[in-house]
């Protein structure tokens, strides 16, 4: 057992602690007593239950207020925990806690699982990883509280609070509001104040990536000892949330259709600027929104949140990487930079590649989506770049999709959540580069 634990890569190990929660999770929930009926659901409904909600993706097949009992909820709110810290690390703090030693192997697996730069101070890492997180849910859970407490009464409210507060930090997209209209989201609360800065800084601070927290913990306001990826990491995702909330201000929520105040414009275009970056909530109708804002929103929704955080995606530091690099280009620079600092060669090849399987996988998905189901393919794309992207936003055709079309929501959520980088490697076994090279012959693009 020892000798092919030693075989298995720390990729493997990624990818299999994740199937064996889903799977465990799928068999819980198929008991009588996770649904409000007392009645068994399917194995197919349960697994794709399952991997939405430990991929922190959001998309449903039952809604989650309505057919799941407290105690499904319960089981769902855990699942979404472990996703969103990661197996690996939640596993780690459970052996903390029990007082055992983590190996060299392990501290390796660790490393690949949190984006982490080295092995050294992975453990003292984790550690701090599980603090802030409980920290920062416990804060949006007591903020969160008197407006739910106050709507729903004091137990549910309570409840309500601890569920969406987990459910946001961990960028899954959740909810529990099916209990006032069906599939309904965060449109009830589209005008409250609390509730959208709230869920916002949630999902924000849980897509930043725990390194980054660090890096603001240790170096608090001081944003030139920042490591070079948080720099990267912040101004991207600021930039992902400005830019957006523009458009959606001036283009989208100014016209007449909508008939709303200029609060609501604010915050109507600053949550669908966030929620698409791996969170899922929504405040607004999707289906009556432009056709320009819904393409904006796929882009927001492949890249996704950022490394070594409680997001999926393609992947913040992906996006500035080619964009930098296409910039080098421009400006016939041999180098691709970012505050002063060379890029790899290396990680530019790797974001071509990672940009390249995402496009491909949400692409070949809707098209195949729309040919089973015979739906538009626009809104069969929105559903596979929610799905890639790990978001959980819906136009409403998840429930109604054939076993054939959750079956490939299923692959996309898992892939987005593990990362395409460590599905591939997990897959592929190299043989290790040569010193020989082929000749060098150039070949003209673009």
């Amino acid at each position: 057992m020892k000798m092919l634990f030693k075989k298995i890569s720390s990729f493997q190990i990624i990818i299999f602690g994740f199937a064996a929660v889903i799977l465990a999770g799928s068999l819980i929930l198929m008991l009588p007593c996770s649904t409000s009926g007392n009645e068994s659901a399917s194995f197919t409904d349960t697994l794709f239950t399952s991997v939405s909600a430990v991929c922190v993706t959001g998309l449903i097949v039952h809604d989650t207020a309505t057919y799941w009992s407290g105690f499904g909820q319960a089981v769902i709110l855990i699942l979404i925990q472990i996703g969103g810290l990661g197996v690996v690390s939640a596993a780690t703090s459970i052996a903390l806690f029990s007082g055992k030693k983590i190996n060299l192997k392990q501290r390796s697996t660790m490393q690949e699982a949190l984006s982490a730069p080295q092995v050294g101070g992975i453990v003292k890492l984790t550690g701090f990883i599980i603090r802030i997180t409980f920290f920062i849910e416990f804060v949006g859970f007591v903020l969160m509280a008197p407006v739910f407490c106050k709507d729903l009464g004091f137990f549910k409210g309570i409840w309500y609070s601890l569920f969406h507060s987990v459910s946001a930090f961990c960028n899954a997209g959740f909810d529990l509001m099916g209990l006032k209209e069906p599939y309904s989201s965060l449109t009830t609360y589209s005008a409250n104040a609390l509730i959208n800065i709230v869920i916002m800084l949630l999902i924000i601070i849980g897509g930043i990536g725990f390194m980054t927290m660090d890096d603001i913990k240790n170096n608090k306001f001081h944003f030139k000892k920042y490591r070079m990826q948080s720099k990267v990491i912040l101004v991207t995702s600021g930039l992902l949330i400005f830019i957006p909330a523009l458009y959606f201000f001036f283009f989208e929520f100014s016209s007449d259709r909508w008939n709303i105040s200029i609060t609501e414009k604010i915050f109507y275009s600053l949550f669908q600027a966030v929620t698409p970056r791996t969170a899922g909530f929504n405040t607004v109708d999707f289906n009556i929104m432009k056709q320009g804002s819904i393409v904006i929103m796929l882009i927001l929704m492949l890249t996704g949140g950022s490394p070594g955080s409680t997001a999926g995606g393609m992947k913040t530091t992906t996006l500035a990487v080619l964009i930098s690099s296409a910039v080098s280009v421009f400006k016939r620079r041999e180098d691709t930079r970012f505050f002063g600092r060379r890029i790899p060669d290396d990680t530019v090849k790797k974001a071509a590649a990672i940009l390249m399987m995402y496009f491909s996988l949400f692409l070949i998905g809707g098209i195949i989506i729309s040919n089973i189901e015979n739906l538009p393919i626009l809104d069969c794309l929105f559903e596979t770049a929610s799905a890639i992207g790990t978001v959980g936003l819906s136009k409403g055709l998840t429930p109604e999709l054939s076993i054939a079309s959750h079956i490939i929501l299923m692959i996309l959520m898992f892939v987005g959540r593990v990362g395409g980088l460590t599905f591939i490697f997990a897959a592929v076994f190299s043989k290790g580069s040569s010193i020989a090279k082929l000749p060098l012959e150039k070949i003209n693009v673009g």
